[in-house]
């Protein structure tokens, strides 16, 4: 036989253990392994897109130059993405004879609670909503809590820009038949029914002024965490490289072990019988 066709012949039955079922399984689900871990990368490459472009938003808004909030928002109006959490001001009377609580949310530090949504009547007679921060639920959930004064008179207060709440964006139901003076979520279009006013679109997260004895003011919004996404991205492309590296390596350990266990037997036969 010629010395070409022998060890073409010689390498094809080192890797027939590849067609036995257990390579045969093996290597289908490294096949299937890589796209799977490259469009993971992609998802994760998403996201971190997707956050970054958040993160930059927040912090462009966050740090823009105080407007009226009259020039970003009116009756009817929805708050934008480039809107949220523009500092706005505005000037008028907080109407706390009308004011509400929002249930079921938490501070800083985990504890539930309630937010103070008080009805701020700016000068033309319009309506913004001023969420004034947190204050603890003190006993029983249905009754009306004890709530620290705003300032009284002709106020200017500064605050957030924030969309008005849905169930579908924040996963909070809107349950109705609660306690006199209770809701579930912020929405400028249901207290426009239920003040009979003209409400501007959104509401305001009151940063200032910070009464002594006030609301809790809610806190900045927090950046999310955008290069642990870049890495996990990195990562499970990391990952779908190293599949067929790691079946190679298998492939070859297989071989060796064979190789040695099939010499172990060779010497095992040709060694001489014992007298």
């Amino acid at each position: 036989m010629h010395p070409t066709a022998r060890r073409y012949r010689r390498g094809v039955h080192r890797y027939r253990f590849l067609l036995s079922r257990q390579w045969v399984i093996l290597t289908i689900v490294a096949l299937a392994l890589i796209p799977t871990m490259i469009r993971l990368g992609f998802w994760q490459q998403h996201r971190y897109q997707e956050r970054t472009a958040r993160n930059n938003l927040v912090s462009s808004a966050l740090h823009a130059k105080p407007v009226p909030v009259e020039r970003l928002t009116s009756p009817g109006h929805a708050v934008t993405r480039t809107e949220r959490y523009r500092t706005v001001t505005a000037t008028g009377t907080f109407d706390t004879a009308r004011e509400v609580v929002v249930r079921r949310r938490t501070n800083s530090d985990g504890e539930v609670g309630f937010h103070v949504l008080t009805p701020f009547v700016l000068n033309d007679g319009r309506v913004l909503l001023v969420n004034r921060g947190w204050i603890p639920a003190n006993g029983a959930q249905t009754a009306f809590p004890k709530i620290p004064a705003p300032p009284s008179g002709r106020t200017t207060v500064t605050g957030r820009l924030m969309a008005d709440e849905t169930t579908a964006a924040s996963g909070i139901k809107n349950v109705k038949g609660l306690p006199d003076r209770q809701i579930m979520l912020i929405n400028s279009t249901e207290e426009a029914h239920r003040l009979g006013a003209r409400v501007l679109g959104g509401y305001v997260e009151q940063t200032a002024p910070t009464p002594k004895d006030g609301p809790e003011q809610i806190s900045d919004p927090g950046s999310e965490d955008a290069p642990l996404n870049y890495a996990y991205m990195i990562q499970w492309w990391l990952f779908a490289a190293g599949v067929p590296v790691g079946w190679w390596f298998l492939v070859r350990r297989e071989i060796r072990d064979r190789e040695e266990a099939a010499a172990q037997t060779q010497s095992a036969e040709s060694a001489p019988a014992a007298v």
